[in-house]
Formats: structure tokens, C-alpha cells, sequence
């Protein structure tokens, strides 16, 4: 059977329900995108600008804006595109490029919120060896990790998919995914190792939060830091693994009898919901943060009247 991978590009028919409104989308999609790349970039520079915050805790939120950014200039630019033309189409290389933005960014944030609860985790149970064991060393391995682990199982995931004889071309949903683009293949395909990915880290955030929580039951002070720094945490982790759980698993055990809306919905929420939740959070809890970036809203708000 010949191999279809040589066709130049895939169709994208998740956007068949939301053409007769690609007018408000359209307008909505650009305010939306427009407003995370604000926000993201006045935390990146708020803790760029500011030597006080080059603490191990707000380097990595700073990276995990960073990442945030990257994932949705994976999404919203050629959403856009789509919204304005008539045929909703992206090449193979697109297809795959996509699929290395989208998902190894959704990695790289539970990666980092995995560092980010490490961090915590040394910070409150062990206060006392918190600066030698976070150093300036173990930060950037951390952080490499974070990102360099992710896109080499992506990398990998696009090297396997890049083998397999396809035999279609329409692909259900919004943005490319690896393994829709696995299903058109002729043959069958084992799963990816992207689910044992989350597993073992899942189960890493677990065993850390138990610790966390068996410390702070024994101390007032330890209690107030938990809830300061871990409770958005906590809901920042819980939102990203509950979507890519869900994204994988519908994917793959799926039912089609969900209205194309909800499944869009639910497939992007992973990739639209975070990017601009984790700044607002983290900037209005955390003090350090908020302390600095309100007195500058202020100043500018006051230069304007």
C-alpha cells in the first residue's frame, strides 16, 4: 500500500460547528490571545526586572510563562488563520510542528509544576538545608529538565508517527494530535509513552503533596506557608493533569456521539485555560508579585488620568 505521509496536508473538520460564527470567534480568539501574551509577559518581566524575586519558586513560574507562551503560538495563530479562510487545512510539516508545540508544552507544565512542587516540598519540610539543596546549579538542571525531557519524547512520538503508512487525511479536531494522526495509519499502533510519562509523574506530585501535608499538620507556620504558595499550585496542577488525562484518554477511547462543540471545548481547554489562569493566579496570591506589580498599574493609571 503506498505510504500517504506524502501527501502535502491534512484536513482539520473540528471546525465544521463553529464556521457560522467564525466572525465572533474571531474577535473573541484574538482578545483572548492578545490578553495572555500581556499578562504573561508583565510577570516574565516583573520577575526578570526585580533582583528579589530571583528566588528558585518565581524562576520557575517565570518558566512555566515562558512555556505558556510557546504553547499557544502553537494554537492561536493558525486557529486565527483558519477562522479567516475557507478551507481549514494544514501541511504534514505544519502538522507535526504543531504537534511538537502543543503537547510538549502541556509536558513542560507538568514538569515544572512537578519542580515547582519539589521546591516547595524542600522549602517547608526541610527549611533549614532549603539554599544548599536549591541552588543556583540544581536550579537550571531543574529547569532544563523541565524542558529538554518533554520535547525529546515529543521529538520521539513525531520520529514513530513519521513512519507509519497513513491512510486518511481528515483529522477531528482543532490542531493536529499525535495520535489522531496515529489512527489514520493503516495498520494498527501501540500506545505512546506519553500516558506512562504522566503516570510517573503524577505519582511523584502525590507522594510530594502527602509530605507537604504531613509537615503542615504538625506546624501552624508551615500551615500558612502551604497555603500561600501551594493551594495555587494545586489547582494550576490539578487543572492541566485533569485536561491532558481527558484529551488523551478521549482520543483514544472516545465516543463520537459528543457534539463537536464539547469535544472542541474539552480539547482545548488544556491549551487555552492555563496560559492565562496560571499569571492571573499567581500574580494576585503571591505577595512578592502582587506587591510589584500593582504599585507599577498604579503609577501608569495615574500617568494616564
Amino acid at each position: 500500500m503506498e505510504n500517504v505521509t506524502s501527501l502535502i496536508e491534512f484536513t482539520l473538520s473540528g471546525f465544521n460547528d463553529i464556521l457560522d460564527y467564525k466572525l465572533t470567534f474571531f474577535c473573541l480568539t484574538l482578545l483572548f490571545y492578545c490578553v495572555i501574551i500581556m499578562v504573561n509577559v508583565a510577570l516574565i518581566v516583573t520577575i526578570i526586572i526585580n533582583r528579589n524575586l530571583h528566588e528558585p519558586m518565581y524562576i520557575f513560574l517565570c518558566s512555566l510563562c515562558v512555556n505558556g507562551l510557546f504553547g499557544t503560538a502553537g494554537f492561536y495563530p493558525k486557529f486565527i488563520l483558519d477562522l479567516l479562510s475557507h478551507h481549514q487545512v494544514i501541511s504534514y510539516t505544519g502538522c507535526m510542528i504543531q504537534v511538537l508545540v502543543i503537547y510538549s508544552t502541556v509536558c513542560i507544565d507538568i514538569c515544572l509544576l512537578s519542580v515547582m512542587a519539589y521546591d516547595r516540598y524542600v522549602a517547608i519540610c526541610r527549611p533549614l538545608e532549603y539554599h544548599s539543596v536549591m541552588t543556583r546549579q540544581r536550579v537550571a538542571q531543574l529547569v532544563s529538565f523541565s524542558w529538554l525531557v518533554p520535547l525529546g519524547l515529543i521529538s520521539t512520538i513525531i520520529i514513530f508517527i513519521s513512519w507509519l503508512k497513513l491512510c486518511g487525511s481528515h483529522i477531528q479536531k482543532l490542531y493536529c494530535a499525535p495520535w489522531l494522526v496515529a489512527k489514520l495509519s493503516c495498520a494498527p499502533t501501540i500506545a505512546n509513552v506519553t500516558i506512562m510519562f504522566y503516570v510517573i509523574l503524577s505519582i511523584f506530585i502525590i507522594f510530594t503533596y502527602v509530605q507537604l501535608i504531613r509537615s503542615c499538620l504538625v506546624s501552624l507556620e508551615n500551615r500558612g506557608k502551604f497555603i500561600r504558595t501551594c493551594v495555587p499550585h494545586l489547582m494550576a496542577l490539578f487543572n492541566v493533569v485533569i485536561s491532558a488525562l481527558f484529551d488523551v484518554m478521549y482520543m483514544r477511547y472516545g465516543s463520537s456521539d459528543l457534539s463537536q462543540s464539547l469535544q472542541n471545548f474539552l480539547s482545548t481547554e488544556m491549551i487555552i485555560v492555563p496560559p492565562i489562569v496560571n499569571p492571573v493566579m499567581y500574580g494576585i496570591t503571591l505577595t512578592q508579585i502582587r506587591n510589584q506589580i500593582l504599585p507599577s498599574c498604579l503609577k501608569r493609571k495615574r500617568q494616564i488620568c
